[in-house]
């Protein structure tokens, strides 16, 4: 079998076999299928496409190219929720605990954000002594006892994706969604969840700009999951102003606990109910949606997803206290708010926009080797279809340094304001 066989019978879009799929990835992972060659058939697989069975083997060999979580030990069905990302992405800080209260184990292995603001683990990580390092035996420990522990990513997971992303970054293909679906699905499966629950984003904030495209990589990765065995749906959500209030790390923990304690932003919450009803199911706690809702409204109402966020953060060596005592998370030198130019109401709030302003103030990295800073962010006080006064504030900015001017700059031009503007739907559709 020759690597340039495959190229061309791709380019000229003829379906590739398991066989010259699995060849391609092992060849790749070990060093014998040289970068040139990849990049190749990526471009082809971006022009020409792929098909369902194609995409099931890639995802397939991609996992088998490395290590695989067993979490057989963990009692009952373990259900992981992906995100593919945005701008005040709260969502697995509250998720995690609330569907942990209700006793549906979370055996999460989260990333480091790039981009606008860190991720999972390096919000986690704002809070005093919180690990996300331990073994495989504590990691087992902690979710069989209270039902949830988050932890890096191994670095012998899925390894052909790790070098694959590298180079479509590169070479222009990042945007193909065989690839993208193949990437995304990989890794869930290879970190062993029985079932998977996607929340897809579309708009200026998402990797997917427009809806169609977010659906039908929705679709796709539904198909992958059904295919080699998962129980699978996605969520596609609104991600053209960002989710919350909050962009930041720790200002996203604190707006997780707020939300935790009942008093959180509404999409936030809806957002997590829509998808903790999923999971609650998928993980046979409940038999309908509707009665997983409610066990998910209860644990909120009556303080147990609180306390089970108080209780993950102690078992990962965290400080408690940040849950009842959230001032004690990193905070910014300067506060500095940005008044409306005008009366009016919002119509536009662009999330990428917003997302670049909160990476300019540290919040994010634009390279891997970049420092989080845990305290910088910013804070809306409005969202699309609020109505706003001359001079009243917006936002505010949480910055280390007085001169935030380019930032100002930056996040005038991402609001706008109309004669009136109506909100924009949270959730776009259900993919099941």
């Amino acid at each position: 079998m020759r690597m340039v066989d495959i190229i061309t019978k791709k380019r000229d879009g003829i379906a590739l076999t398991d066989e010259e799929i699995r060849f391609f990835i092992e060849g790749y992972t070990h060093g014998t299928i040289p970068d040139y060659q990849a990049s190749a058939l990526a471009m082809a697989i971006y022009f020409r496409d792929m098909n369902d069975s194609e995409i099931a083997a890639l995802t397939r060999a991609m996992v088998d190219s490395g290590d695989t979580v067993d979490l057989s030990p963990i009692a009952g069905l373990k259900v992981d929720k992906h995100s593919t990302g945005g701008v005040g992405d709260t969502t697995t800080l509250v998720l995690a605990p609330l569907v942990a209260s209700v006793n549906v184990p979370v055996a999460k292995m989260s990333g480091r954000g790039l981009g606008f603001t860190g991720g999972t683990l390096d919000k986690l990580e704002s809070i005093s002594g919180f690990s996300v390092e331990m073994d495989g035996l504590q990691f087992i420990d902690h979710v069989n006892r209270d039902q949830i522990a988050v932890i890096g990513q191994s670095g012998d997971l899925v390894p052909a994706d790790k070098k694959l992303y590298a180079l479509r970054d590169v070479s222009g293909s990042i945007e193909s969604i065989p690839l993208i679906a193949s990437s995304v699905m990989s890794k869930k499966i290879a970190a062993g969840a029985d079932a998977i629950v996607l929340e897809v984003t579309c708009g200026s904030g998402a990797f997917m700009k427009s809806e169609r495209d977010a659906i039908r990589l929705a679709e796709t990765m539904v198909r992958i999951g059904i295919r080699v065995g998962r129980k699978t749906a996605a969520v596609i959500t609104d991600m053209s102003q960002p989710l919350g209030f909050a962009i930041g790390n720790a200002l996203e923990v604190k707006e997780a606990i707020d939300t935790l304690r009942g008093h959180g932003p509404e999409d936030l919450k809806e957002l997590v109910l829509e998808l903790g009803s999923r999971m609650v199911v998928f993980a046979e706690r409940a038999k309908t949606r509707q009665e997983a809702r409610l066990l998910l409204e209860q644990a909120l109402d009556q303080g147990r997803a609180f306390d089970k966020f108080r209780q993950f953060i102690e078992n990962q060596g965290g400080d408690p206290s940040v849950a009842d005592h959230p001032e004690r998370l990193p905070q910014a030198k300067y506060q500095i708010e940005l008044p409306a130019r005008s009366s009016g109401v919002i119509a536009e709030m662009k999330a990428d926009q917003i997302g670049l302003a909160a990476m300019l103030l540290g919040a994010g990295r634009a390279t891997k080797e970049e420092q989080i800073n845990h305290a910088t962010g910013i804070v809306l006080h409005k969202k699309v279809g609020d109505s706003v006064a001359k001079d009243e504030p917006l936002l505010t900015i949480h910055s280390d340094s007085k001169d935030v001017a380019h930032v100002v700059r930056l996040l005038n031009t991402a609001i706008r304001l109309a004669d009136q503007a109506s909100r924009p739907a949270l959730i776009h559709k259900i993919i099941e």
